[in-house]
């Protein structure tokens, strides 16, 4: 009973963290828990296989439900089946994108967040791959402090190099308190930053670094950039900001 109320409590702490559904932040202990577990060794007649990179987590897993019919007045099966009726398997991205912006008025962001769900979920592109063919990887973290405060944590770049030091970042558009993109490390990979309000005290950043050469790079940068913006968020929502 003791055992089980604890893992209530993880999955709990994890649902608020991550904006997961509960079924999901469960499946993901559950699965962390058994990836922890000794493996057991393989007959001796069967062939060891190559390990591979773990698999991007699809969008649909990564945002709750919940969070995606706050944020745009519907779920994700609500979407899926408004797209579904509008034939929306023979657009391009951008078509799709724009249909929620402008027909559904879903603001940008989540407009673009919906429209990769929706691709993922109907075979159009794998998690972490882009219509093209191309690569990439996403992450996301709510902080509390203003918007504002958290676009000059990118833009700035003393401020910048508190959470992300030694990295070479070549700004190629940055829009107050919205918009940040830039040229990493020298190229050709790149970052675009997208950061929206929530309230008056508290916003969130999605960043998405793109043009990655596979699945295996995808995968790194996935775990990086979780781990950059948790050390961000702990950085502007504790002392060690002094500004």
């Amino acid at each position: 009973m003791t055992n089980q109320r604890s893992f209530k409590a993880r999955v709990r702490t994890r649902m608020e963290k991550t904006g997961e559904s509960y079924t999901t932040a469960r499946r993901h202990l559950i699965n962390r828990a058994a990836e922890a577990a000794p493996a057991s060794p393989p007959a001796p007649t069967e062939p060891t296989a190559t390990p591979t990179p773990a698999a991007a987590e699809a969008q649909t897993e990564r945002i709750a439900d919940d969070l995606i019919r706050d944020r745009t007045g519907r779920g994700w099966a609500e979407w899926f089946a408004l797209l579904d009726a509008t034939s929306a398997t023979g657009w391009t991205h951008t078509q799709i994108a724009r249909h929620l912006v402008t027909e559904h008025e879903v603001p940008g962001w989540w407009a673009q967040t919906v429209t990769v769900g929706y691709e993922q979920t109907r075979g159009l592109r794998a998690p972490g791959q882009r219509r093209g063919g191309g690569f990439e990887a996403s992450a996301s973290r709510t902080v509390a402090v203003p918007a504002l405060r958290l676009f000059e944590a990118f833009a700035d770049e003393t401020a910048r190099a508190r959470w992300l030091p030694d990295v070479e970042v070549r700004v190629r558009t940055a829009t107050p308190p919205r918009i940040f993109r830039a040229d990493w490390a020298g190229g050709p990979t790149r970052i675009v930053v997208g950061i929206g309000a929530v309230g008056e005290s508290k916003a969130r950043v999605s960043i998405v670094h793109e043009k990655l050469t596979g699945a295996e790079q995808a995968t790194e940068l996935k775990a990086y950039w979780r781990e950059r913006l948790a050390a961000l968020k702990v950085l502007l929502e504790t002392d060690g900001d002094d500004r």
